[in-house]
């Protein structure tokens, strides 16, 4: 049987989970301005809209990834050794 807590007991869970979803937000932010900037795309001059479909791009990329494991093909196929998880992306600097 759950032991029953007071209302302070709750606010005070409530404030630990609000401040660890923040936690997360900002370590999931920083992971991905790492990965951003080490593709190089931080020193394009990409404007928000661009950017934006850029990372649909690989988001759609990643899902599709993710339906074909889930439908029993390898998200490997296809791939280069030097071109897995956590490795960016050759990128053009041409502009």
């Amino acid at each position: 049987m759950a032991a029953k807590l007071s209302i302070s007991e709750l606010d005070a869970q409530i404030e630990k989970l609000k401040e660890r979803r923040k936690f997360l937000i900002v370590k999931s932010a920083e992971r991905f301005a790492r990965a951003a900037t080490k593709a190089g795309l931080a020193e394009m001059e990409l404007s928000d809209g661009e950017l934006d479909g850029i990372v649909a791009e690989i988001a759609a990329r990643f899902r599709k990834e993710e339906r074909k494991t889930a439908s029993g093909a390898s998200s490997q196929a296809g791939r280069s050794a030097d071109c897995g998880p956590g490795t960016p992306a050759p990128v053009s600097h041409d502009g």
